[in-house]
């Protein structure tokens, strides 16, 4: 059965949807714009129908749209989190993985591994934190570092479109 949104897509004017489904994809909100456009009766109502109708603006976009959406992620316990620059979203989901709790060693690592990620492939590591703790995290983080550039970067899409999942089943609670 989908999941109805709280606020139904076809029944409210374009700035209410904005503001409401703006931020699913982090800092993109042409995401959000572009399932509008596509919007047709009731085609959005559910969880399912406008996370399908965001991935498909993703997924359509040109790869540099694509390396902007992924690069508008922060870092995993990086320097925007110390700061207290993150969206309210990435705060939550990182403190949830209980990032906000890491031994400095475990900072440090991840600051190495943030680095070094970035140095190879060109953009941050994204991991739906959701069902993750750090360690599970880094475990992941280290993995991930071995792989080419093509799959991180279908990887990190993939993991962004989960995170967009998990943001939008949120809203319909």
């Amino acid at each position: 059965m989908s999941a109805l949104l709280k606020i139904r897509p076809s029944q409210i004017e374009k700035d209410v949807f904005m503001a409401t489904y703006g931020g699913i994809y982090e800092h993109s909100p042409w995401i959000a714009d572009a399932a509008w456009q596509k919007k047709d009766g009731t085609n959005l109502d559910t969880v399912e129908a406008l996370h399908g109708a965001m991935r498909a603006a993703v997924e359509d976009a040109e790869e540099g749209s694509k390396l902007r959406l992924i690069c508008a992620h922060p870092d995993l316990a990086g320097k925007a989190a110390v700061r207290g620059d993150l969206t309210s979203e990435s705060r939550s989901e990182q403190k949830g993985a209980g990032l906000d709790a890491c031994t400095p060693d475990e900072f440090a690592e991840f600051q190495t591994l943030n680095k070094a990620y970035k140095q190879k492939f060109g953009f941050p590591f994204i991991i739906a934190v959701k069902g993750h703790d750090r360690h599970s995290i880094l475990a992941a983080f280290r993995a991930r570092l071995n792989n080419d550039r093509a799959r991180e970067f279908e990887t990190a899409l993939n993991q962004i479109h989960k995170i967009a999942g998990f943001r939008l089943a949120d809203l319909s609670l």
